[in-house]
């Protein structure tokens, strides 16, 4: 019963980061403001933004999740969104561009059981923290 709730919870998950980028797609469209891609409610704990001037040899990829190559800029959350008014689902959240897609995200969540990972090769580590960097040249980049 347990893991059927689990996956219930997953899908409505991904519905909601599905949802809101379509939103953001839409949005794009009409010259509104973009919404979050990201879940409501999600708390990030920290973070890592990467970037690769010409995109060539750098990639990442997040096993069970996704991954793409020739990437210009990535930025890795690690999070926790609320599934009801007591329990958590910790995860991972990412946004990228390519040199052929300007905008793309995804995540993985676990349950506490699996690993969650992202390799990334090729590309230069800009910030790695907290979710609210210090201020001085590395923030300014941002």
């Amino acid at each position: 019963m347990k893991s059927r709730s689990y996956h219930k919870v997953v899908f409505a998950a991904a519905l909601l980061l599905g949802g809101s980028s379509t939103a953001s797609l839409r949005a794009q469209d009409s010259g509104k403001p973009a919404v979050s891609s990201y879940p409501s409610g999600l708390e990030i704990a920290f973070e890592w933004q990467y970037s690769c001037a010409n995109g060539r040899a750098c990639s990442f990829s997040c096993p069970g999740s996704g991954g793409a190559s020739n990437v210009t800029k990535l930025s890795i959350h690690l999070g926790a969104i609320p599934l009801n008014s007591t329990d958590r689902a910790v995860g991972i959240f990412y946004e990228f561009s390519t040199v052929q897609i300007p905008r793309a995200n995804g995540f993985a969540i676990t349950t506490g059981i699996s690993t969650l990972s992202c390799q990334v090769q090729g590309m230069n580590l800009d910030y790695s923290g907290p979710r609210d960097p210090p201020t001085g040249p590395t923030a300014a980049n941002r």
